[in-house]
């Protein structure tokens, strides 16, 4: 053993990443006594981090947020959702179904919740939790990388502290996880693996909330959007009330938004000038914050065995993030994969092989119906022919067809599709086709919907504006994004799918620009990664080495 070796600091858990997963993964290493050091990039939890966001607790799940952190609802969440729907838009023609029976399957409780404020909550519990077993949590700093010896994974490496050794090491860096992407667990090769989230935080009165949702003491509402507002790209938006703020947002494959060159700021101005906001906006409009990310889809990338050797992801860097439809649920997963994987390391604690506590783990999410969850088999089933372009096509047809729409169209469907839009059965297996996406909720609106009469004023902040009221620290000579190919060929696509960026915009992230070169003009990509929200993006339909700013610096997000 060399000196440097000896004088390594060793922890026997160290978590990576103190968002909801990493949460519940250090509180569970403390109640089994396991000294546990938890590492986080940002200047405190949840200043790196976005979501839509809602967090469950489910009925069947093993852990629930609040089993782990007694007052958690109380203290660290917004509103209780009381109030489910989902709008099919075709024009200005909307027809809008009840979901509160998906909503309340195999539910105990759901909360909408801003990140910042949950997840530093969240920080400060587990401080205290792990600082009883000989650990804590240390912010402003950036895991980089794994420590090997001999080939096998041993700890951690940082930007700002000496490598760290541990018997247990837990990714739960997030959807860019360096740590996945560093033990081959992860890539980020395909765009039709991913969604692109991008939300603005809307400040609003807690009583005109009320007023404008019509909602109680105790109470909120969530809302769905799909249909043809977002023209041809598959996905959709959501609106969700926070105490004294709306959370309104869109998410789309990442494929798609590339094939239709679509911008993800255009996108949800699209939903934000909607005439059916109108009722909720109402003439004054104020963003606080405006934010992205990047999102997995766990029907095609959730990782079955998330483990090698010591290290084990959880949450987004694990893909455990469920998009089916209507069901949008990542957080409760993420805490359900933490708290297992402690539990994992708790039962095989003192085990000489590496991976024992890794196959446990991935047992205990099978076992739990967790992994059944986040990748149902009828999904794979209907996958493999309805996601086929031909099939697509043919459904396409019929669908426009005069005999499409009577079938459509007559008030039995129109019961039929809102007791569909409620089967967690249906929806499972529900085909990532621009059929369940635009199609058929425009042929709803068509058919079932009512004309929205009102008028909306509202003007959305242009994309400077948005990028201006970030709060950012440039981390000065070391950018954490460069170009490997600079034609636009290669890095197009980055302009169009950044959230940050835009085709007719240049002070965005990427831009591209007309150059001379010996006596030839080309276009080309330039990069400045000021404005970047580090969600990720570009790495998937740029040609780029990505990486994470150091500790602290970067995008600082207030709301999240």
């Amino acid at each position: 053993m060399s000196a440097d070796t000896a004088d390594r600091e060793h922890y026997e858990a160290v978590v990576v990443g103190c968002g909801p997963g990493g949460a519940a993964a250090a509180a569970r290493l403390a109640e089994h006594g396991v000294e546990t050091l938890v590492l986080e990039r940002g200047t405190e939890a949840g200043s790196k981090n976005v979501s839509g966001g809602l967090i469950y607790a489910e009925d069947s799940a093993p852990y629930t947020i609040d089993d782990l952190f007694d007052g958690f609802r109380e203290k660290a969440a917004e509103r209780p959702v009381t109030d489910y729907r989902i709008h099919n838009v075709a024009g200005n023609s909307v027809k809008t179904y009840d979901l509160r029976d998906l909503h309340e399957h195999d539910t105990d409780w759901c909360e909408a919740v801003l990140r910042r404020r949950m997840d530093s909550w969240l920080e400060q519990r587990v401080h205290e939790k792990t600082s009883e077993t000989g650990g804590g949590v240390l912010t402003n700093v950036r895991v980089n990388g794994l420590l090997r010896e001999n080939g096998e994974i041993v700890g951690v490496t940082c930007d700002e502290l000496e490598p760290i050794e541990a018997d247990l090491i837990v990714a739960a860096d997030g959807v860019n996880s360096e740590l996945a992407r560093d033990a081959g667990l992860m890539d980020w090769e395909e765009p039709e693996e991913w969604f692109q989230g991008v939300k603005a935080v809307v400040d609003m009165d807690p009583d005109v909330i009320d007023d404008r949702f019509n909602l109680e003491e105790d109470e909120g509402a969530a809302h769905l959007f799909s249909g043809d507002l977002f023209e041809d790209v598959r996905g959709g938006g959501f609106l969700y009330t926070n105490e004294d703020s709306l959370s309104i947002g869109t998410v789309f494959h990442l494929d798609s938004l590339v094939e239709q060159q679509a911008e993800p700021h255009q996108l949800l101005d699209a939903l934000l000038t909607h005439p059916m906001m109108a009722r909720w906006l109402g003439d004054e409009y104020e963003e606080r914050e405006y934010g992205a990310k990047l999102v997995p889809d766990s029907k095609k990338v959730a990782h079955p065995e998330p483990y090698q050797d010591r290290l084990v992801l959880v949450g987004d860097a694990a893909g455990q993030m469920q998009a089916q439809g209507p069901i949008i649920k990542g957080m409760n997963h993420a805490v359900t994969a933490g708290a297992l994987a402690a539990d994992a390391f708790a039962v095989t604690r003192g085990n000489a092989d590496p991976e024992a506590a890794g196959r446990r783990y991935a047992k205990l999410l099978e076992d739990s119906g967790t992994m059944d969850k986040l990748r149902p088999r009828r999904y794979e089933l209907a996958r493999a022919v309805g996601e086929r372009e031909t099939v697509t096509n043919a459904v396409e047809r019929v669908l426009d067809s005069p005999v499409g729409r009577v079938a459509l169209g007559n008030p039995i469907s129109n019961r039929l599709l809102e007791r569909a839009y409620n089967s967690p059965f249906l929806v499972s297996m529900l085909p990532d086709t621009r059929t369940g996406y635009v199609t058929v909720p425009s042929i709803i609106g068509e058919e079932h919907g009512r004309t929205i009469q009102w008028e909306t004023d509202i003007e959305p902040p242009n994309l400077e504006e948005r990028i201006g009221e970030l709060t950012y620290d440039t981390d000065v000579g070391n950018p954490h994004i460069e170009l490997e190919d600079e034609s636009f060929d290669a890095s197009g696509a980055a302009v169009y799918a950044c959230p940050v960026s835009a085709e007719d915009f240049g002070g965005g992230c990427y831009r591209s620009e007309e150059v001379t070169h010996n006596g030839t003009e080309e276009t080309v990509v330039s990069l400045d990664t000021q404005p970047c929200v580090e969600c990720g993006t570009c790495a998937i339909v740029a040609d780029t080495t990505w990486e994470h700013p150091r500790g602290g610096k970067g995008v600082e997000y207030r709301e999240g």
